[in-house]
C-alpha cells in the first residue's frame, strides 16, 4: 500500500458493524452466572453452557477493573486484588473451558488487552500496566501451547478511549491516601493532567464500539487464519510498533530453536476504516 508506511503484505478485512440489539435481529442471547474470582463458579458456568449447547466456540476475556493513582500508594494487598480480578480470573476460566476445547479440537480464546503495557506509558496507571503485561504474557504462552489442539489465540488491543466508556469515571484509586498526599506535594494535579492530555490526542471520531466490531470480525474468521494481535489505537501510542518488533524477535527465536511449528498466523497487517490494526503471530 504505497505511502502507508506499512509492510507490502497488507490485507483489508471485510468486517462490518454488528447488530445494535439482539431483539431486532433475532439473536438468541442468554446469560449465565459467573464469578471470575471463584474457580468453582467458573467450572459451573462452563458446565451450564455445555449442558445446553454441547459446545463452546469462543471465550472472550474482558473482565477487569481499572485503578488509577500513584503506584507507591497501592498496598500489596490492593495490587494482589487487582491482579486476581484482571489476570488470575482468565486462568480460572481457561482451566474450566480448555479441557472441552482440547477435546473438541477447535475454539478461540480472545483477550481484550492493553496497549499501554508496551506503548507510550504514562504515570498514575502503573497497576494497569503491570496487570496488562501479565495478561499479554499469558496469551503469548497459551498461543504456543494450545495451537496444536486447533485452538486459536487472539489479543485485541484497544487504546485509550476517553469517551463512550465509564472506565475513568468508575476506576478505583490507590488506598494509601497518606502516600498519595505526599506525592501530591510535588506533583499536584498530574492525574488530571494525564486524563486531559489523553482526551486531547484522541480523535473526536474515536468510537469504543469499534472494539466490538473487531471482536466479531476475529470470531468470524476461519480457524488458523486469525491474527494473533489486533490493535485499535486512537491515540497512536506506539504499542503496535513495539508488539510488531517483539513478534519478529519471538518468531526468529522459535525458528532458531526448532519450534517454528508452534508459531501462530503469519505476520500480517490490516487497515479497518481510519484505525490502524496491526497483527502478528
Amino acid at each position: 500500500m504505497p505511502g502507508s508506511g506499512r509492510p507490502p503484505d497488507v490485507t483489508v478485512l471485510p468486517w462490518s458493524r454488528p447488530p445494535s440489539t439482539t431483539r431486532d435481529h433475532g439473536v438468541d442471547l442468554r446469560s449465565v452466572e459467573l464469578d471470575v474470582a471463584d474457580q468453582g463458579s467458573a467450572n459451573a458456568a462452563v458446565g451450564a453452557i455445555l449442558a445446553e449447547s454441547d459446545r463452546i466456540d469462543v471465550v472472550v476475556h474482558n473482565a477487569g477493573h481499572m485503578v488509577l493513582g500513584w503506584l507507591g500508594a497501592f498496598t500489596p494487598e490492593q495490587l494482589h486484588e487487582v491482579f486476581d480480578v484482571n489476570a488470575a480470573a482468565t486462568q480460572r476460566v481457561n482451566r474450566a473451558v480448555l479441557p472441552h476445547l482440547r477435546a473438541q479440537g477447535d475454539g478461540l480464546l480472545l483477550w481484550v488487552g492493553l496497549s499501554i503495557t508496551c506503548g507510550g506509558t504514562w504515570p498514575c496507571f502503573g497497576a494497569c500496566f503491570a496487570v496488562g503485561a501479565v495478561v499479554g504474557s499469558l496469551a503469548v504462552t497459551y498461543a504456543a501451547e494450545v495451537g496444536g489442539f486447533g485452538i486459536d489465540i487472539t489479543v485485541v488491543v484497544p487504546g485509550a478511549f476517553t469517551s463512550g466508556t465509564n472506565h475513568f469515571a468508575h476506576s478505583g484509586r490507590a488506598v494509601d491516601t497518606t502516600v498519595a498526599d505526599a506525592y501530591g506535594v510535588r506533583c499536584a494535579g498530574l492525574l488530571d493532567q494525564v486524563g486531559a492530555c489523553l482526551a486531547e490526542v484522541t480523535s473526536l471520531n474515536a468510537d469504543s464500539a469499534e472494539v466490538a466490531v473487531v471482536i466479531v470480525g476475529v470470531a468470524g474468521t476461519p480457524r488458523g487464519q486469525r491474527l494473533f494481535r489486533v490493535h485499535i489505537e486512537p491515540t497512536d501510542d506506539g504499542a503496535e510498533t513495539v508488539n510488531g518488533v517483539g513478534g519478529l524477535v519471538r518468531t526468529a527465536f522459535y525458528q532458531r530453536i526448532g519450534l517454528q511449528d508452534l508459531l501462530g498466523p503469519r505476520l500480517a497487517w490490516a487497515l479497518i476504516g481510519r484505525w490502524t490494526i496491526g497483527a502478528l503471530g
